[in-house]
């Protein structure tokens, strides 16, 4: 479990993004959580040379359309890394089980079949603070974290 914010990153170390096109897809589901991973993917991109016209943005209901929605994006899209946002929060059944490990495989899934990597950005947290403190609280900013990733695969 993170105990201190992991979205901190020397800059120096990050190759220049300026000639790099990505794709985002974003679930609507949890949409307070989502848009702080997007602001954080977003803004982390930008700052680190992304042009904000050569980052695409797509939405999907929930974390487990992710899959069909960065397939989508990359058989339509030309784009160096694509980044999956979502947040799935621990209820009362083992709805969560399935859907966190359907996700996680599929977004397993795209890395294998496609050229290029997507980036796994879906907090599977057993709290909504958990999520709050994961999305630019006190743990920083996964989005932050995905994008330096998507940076770097990109560039792999």
């Amino acid at each position: 479990m993170a105990t201190t914010n992991l979205s901190n990153y020397d800059k120096t170390t990050i190759p220049n993004a300026k000639n790099l096109r990505f794709g985002i897809v974003v679930s609507e589901w949890n949409e307070i959580i989502t848009e702080n991973l997007f602001k954080g993917a977003y803004d982390t991109l930008v700052e680190n040379g992304a042009l904000p016209e050569n980052i695409i943005r797509w939405n999907v209901p929930g974390s487990f359309e992710l899959i069909f929605g960065c397939k989508k994006l990359l058989e339509n899209q030309e784009v160096d890394a694509v980044i999956a946002i979502g947040t799935v929060i621990q209820g009362e059944t083992k709805h969560f089980d399935f859907v966190c490990d359907g996700v996680t495989q599929g977004i397993k899934d795209l890395n294998i079949k496609y050229k290029v990597p997507t980036i796994f950005c879906v907090l599977t947290d057993n709290t909504m603070q958990q999520s709050i403190d994961r999305s630019g609280g006190k743990h920083g900013n996964k989005g932050v974290e995905c994008a330096i990733a998507a940076i770097k695969m990109a560039n792999l």
